[in-house]
């Protein structure tokens, strides 16, 4: 395990470059972060081979530089030579670092994964906490409280050749074993330890972040923690560990640990790059991010209006014979309670662009993607019958602040289209205005 030696932060879409290249048009560019040869080399070889893990990067020009543009993911990237970049969300880019980084926790916690995040750290917002240090502090403050708590022991069972008898004679290994010293009994007996499948992986996944922690602080608390788990071995098999692991009544207090450890084992998040380096990356694809956030929020506030389902896939485009071909799957679709009009349902569609409310010109079209509005049609037409209300939601942003005054229309002027802002950053929890559809928000 490689460890983390210089840290680099960057926003989604901004530029990596060589920091050896000896032109220095490198470290001429204001666009471009330079990193370490052997970083960018090991980065671009990902770029460029043709599994999933290309899809976090691609490899352009700028100024007369090559370089590598990081796409639509935030988090945490890692290079064999100790190279750790931070990604953060393109939205607060205008920002100071730890907006950027709370906007991405408080969206993260949305994810059943990171459920255990607390965001309402006031450390965060005063101090520029690396995201990584973020996960792990989190990580071990569970630890603490539960060796606080007391750690749970198990019944284990064991076999050895003692000087007394106990539990259940092994008559086979007795004389094999004990034939001349008829004193010895080879037994097999059931012993309370805490050596059980759940303190072996909290115990594994500790030696883990050991290598990628640069604080102080949590590499002082990782070397109290490791003190207090000396007696538990580290888990030889991971995967038979995690199929072993019950919570039994009165072990409430190991549910964050062991979800924290869950993660740090299978690499935090869906977007794990892991090789013969042992390198690897914590990203999270941000689409996936603000999508579940919105549906969250929107099933937490929206009263008295109509059911909010996620990912909708009782449609699709066409049918071949008796086949469905192509399912459509808006991310939400709001149904009007008591309403058997399927007029009256609402289809909305998040989408993790910034656009321009300024630019208005019809060459610009505010940034907005005209296969957006295709898909949406879509949407429309199989789910609404081709009549009724449809909503893309944008970030908001500071050049996308308001929701549109007037809705898209399309050929008809039955199907309407409104564009709204999500205030990620928002200080009240007031993120988003659906007044266009006479939708109230608690």
């Amino acid at each position: 395990m490689s460890e983390v030696k210089k840290q680099t932060t960057v926003f989604e879409f901004e530029y990596l470059g060589n920091g050896d290249d000896k032109s220095d048009k490198v470290q001429a560019s204001p666009q471009i972060k330079p990193i370490s040869g052997e970083a960018y080399n090991y980065l671009k070889k990902l770029c460029l081979c043709d599994d999933s893990e290309s899809r976090f990067m691609r490899l352009k020009q700028v100024d007369n530089c090559e370089v590598l543009q990081v796409k639509n993911y935030a988090g945490v990237i890692f290079t064999p030579d100790g190279t750790q970049i931070e990604v953060l969300p393109k939205v607060a880019k205008n920002s100071d670092d730890s907006a950027s980084r709370a906007s991405l926790l408080m969206m993260l916690k949305s994810l059943k994964q990171f459920r255990h995040l607390q965001t309402n750290n006031a450390n965060l917002a005063e101090n520029k906490i690396p995201l990584l240090e973020v996960f792990i502090s989190q990580f071990l403050a569970s630890v603490n409280t539960l060796i606080k708590r007391g750690f749970k022991s198990d019944y284990v069972l064991k076999e050895d050749n003692v000087a007394f008898l106990k539990g259940k004679l092994l008559v086979g290994k007795q004389v094999k074993h004990n034939f001349i010293n008829k004193h010895k009994f080879y037994v097999e007996y059931e012993e309370y330890l805490q050596n059980r499948p759940i303190n072996r992986l909290i115990h594994t996944a500790l030696v883990k972040v050991k290598g990628y922690s640069r604080s102080a602080n949590n590499q002082k608390l990782l070397q109290e923690l490791l003190f207090a788990f000396a007696d538990i071995p580290l888990s030889n098999n991971v995967k038979n560990d995690f199929a072993s692991v019950k919570l039994d009544r009165g072990m409430k207090y190991y549910e964050a640990p062991l979800a924290w450890t869950k993660l740090i084992i299978d690499g935090f998040s869906p977007l794990t790059l892991q090789g013969k380096s042992n390198a690897f990356s914590l990203l999270f694809p941000m689409e996936a991010v603000f999508e579940s956030y919105v549906a969250q929020y929107l099933k937490n506030h929206i009263t008295g209006f109509g059911e909010v389902s996620a990912q909708v896939s009782t449609k699709s485009l066409v049918g071949y014979g008796n086949t469905p071909y192509f399912l459509l799957k808006p991310d939400l679709y709001i149904s009007r309670k008591g309403d058997t009009d399927k007029n009256h349902d609402i289809v909305l569609d998040t989408k993790w662009k910034l656009i321009n409310e300024k630019n208005s010109k019809r060459k610009d079209k505010f940034g907005l993607s005209q296969a957006d509005f295709y898909q949406m049609l879509g949407y429309g037409h199989t789910y609404l019958n081709g009549k009724g209300s449809l909503v893309l939601i944008y970030p908001k942003t500071d050049v996308f602040s308001s929701a549109f005054p007037h809705s898209f229309n399309y050929k008809d002027g039955k199907l309407k289209l409104w564009v709204v802002p999500f205030d990620i950053q928002a200080k009240c929890e007031k993120r988003i205005d659906l007044s266009c559809l006479n939708i109230g928000l608690i």
